[in-house]
């Protein structure tokens, strides 16, 4: 049996005289989920954050010259409860959304990587607008979070063929003396991951490295320490990224701004925590791309742009450190 909630009612009279504040206030009751009752009396599943919301833009509603109140109640019974429920169904916007993707998916390798980028901005954007307001979640939401998965997934292995899965174990602690002079393999045509770890290694493991750039993972030399592809030295462990691995690998984790700049790598190859620095970073990689350099020259272009933030994420560290008490 469906347990009974609590929920917040709102009802409101906009402004009529104020054709623009009509229209900010309904997409501000739109962006939140809002379900209508009818004209002027809006539902939301009670938390304190919604009621919180509610309240502030009840108050901004009636500095324009409207007028708005807001109750909280539960419902009746099951039956009405499995009503107001029905209201906030996600099913056709997961549907539409799940459609859209099937579409993208027909042209995906006929796009450049900077559209594949802004492709999978806009989409995340659209598959978290809907995720936000999808307060009882149900199989649609299951089948549409599966499927963008999927497309996250294929797109990446459309800008990075090749791109390593996930290994477990431990990562183990390395002597940067033991790998001087060495040469480093990584499949070619550069993307985040790879031209970062290939900074890294020249930057602060083996100042003295060569590097072979792979068409095939099954072309690296017996002689060569592989990073970035499956069953290399160097590949993604856990949740971290292959940078992060080589950070861990060789203690680097105390070097200022590295373990920042490793959270940029991290969410522009597998996602996570926004770094407001990765969109800058892609959109510079995306055009070096498109001048069509190659891999050696992908490094040395980038490599300055790696330099340059890690000296921004040093400066930052050390700033916060000198705030704290």
């Amino acid at each position: 049996m469906t347990s009974i909630s609590d929920w917040l009612l709102l009802v409101l009279t906009l402004p009529t005289d104020n054709a623009t504040a009509r229209m900010r206030f309904w997409r501000a009751l739109k962006a939140r989920g809002c379900a209508v009752l009818r004209d002027g009396v809006y539902l939301l599943p009670a938390t304190d954050v919604a009621e919180a919301e509610l309240l502030e833009l009840g108050t901004s509603i009636g500095e324009a010259g409207g007028a708005a109140h807001l109750v909280r109640t539960s419902s009746r019974g099951a039956d009405q409860e499995a009503e107001f429920r029905s209201l906030f169904d996600r099913a056709d916007e997961y549907a539409t959304f799940t459609r859209s993707l099937a579409d993208a998916r027909k042209t995906l390798s006929d796009l450049s990587p900077g559209e594949i980028a802004r492709l999978l901005r806009r989409a995340g954007k659209d598959f978290e607008a809907i995720s936000s307001v999808d307060f009882f979640r149900n199989e649609a939401s299951t089948r549409a979070e599966a499927a963008w998965q999927d497309f996250v997934a294929l797109a990446n292995t459309v800008l990075s063929p090749g791109e390593p899965h996930q290994a477990e174990g431990a990562i183990s602690v390395l002597r940067r003396e033991d790998h001087q002079g060495r040469a480093w393999a990584t499949r070619q045509r550069l993307w985040v991951d790879r031209v970062a770890s290939a900074w890294l290694i020249r930057r602060f493991i083996d100042s003295r490295a060569r590097f072979l750039w792979l068409a095939s993972p099954g072309d690296c030399p017996d002689d060569a320490l592989g990073f970035d592809f499956d069953g290399a030295a160097f590949t993604h462990v856990g949740d971290r990224v292959t940078f992060e691995v080589l950070v861990a690998s060789f203690g680097l984790e105390d070097e200022p701004g590295l373990l920042k700049l490793g959270s940029l790598v991290h969410a522009l190859d597998i996602g996570g925590p926004v770094v407001p620095e990765a969109i800058g970073f892609e959109a510079v990689m995306t055009g070096a791309k498109a001048r069509a350099l190659s891999d050696d020259e992908m490094l040395a272009e980038m490599s300055n742009v790696l330099d340059s933030l890690l000296a921004h994420f040093a400066a930052a560290e050390k700033t916060d450190a000198g705030k704290r008490p």
